[in-house]
């Protein structure tokens, strides 16, 4: 198994559908400002609904200071579309049908059959400046992804 992605690396340049079926490529985002990119593993799951309705309620926040929130994983469009509409996300979802962008992020699996849980937060240039790779800490992606947002903004 490859080693994933980690603090320093830059990014892959990807291009991915969003839950509209738009095709989005993530370095033309990266021009326009910081990203916080997270994988999880599956629409409409406790844990999964849990982090992007956290994400959703701090969506003002990441926006203020500069980031645009990106969730991913491979459900497909429609899946996206129905949860994203459920929830009311207010930020993009990109399906990765398959989990090619997945493997080349080498996002690792939980017990070695769930899609893992992790966050990166990629700076303008694409280089990513954070990694935060946990299953059960929700909460912790969506702190901390902030906090590093915060500090890119002054930079």
């Amino acid at each position: 198994m490859a080693k994933g992605i980690q603090v320093g690396d830059t990014v892959p340049d990807v291009t991915l559908p969003t839950q509209t079926g738009e095709q989005v490529r993530l370095h033309d985002r990266l021009g326009e400002h910081p990203v916080v990119l997270y994988f999880y593993p599956k629409d409409n799951t406790a844990g999964c609904t849990a982090q992007a309705c956290a994400f959703r309620d701090s969506h003002e926040v990441f926006t203020d200071a500069g980031a645009e929130v990106i969730g991913i994983s491979s459900d497909s469009v429609e899946r996206h579309a129905a949860f994203a509409d459920q929830h009311k996300l207010p930020f993009t979802l990109l399906s990765d049908e398959g989990g090619a962008v997945r493997k080349k992020f080498g996002v690792p699996s939980a017990l070695g059959l769930l899609p893992g849980r992790v966050t990166y937060v990629i700076d303008r240039e694409g280089v990513v400046r954070h990694v935060f790779n946990s299953m059960t800490g929700i909460d912790k992606h969506v702190e901390e992804a902030l906090t590093v947002v915060r500090g890119l903004k002054g930079e």
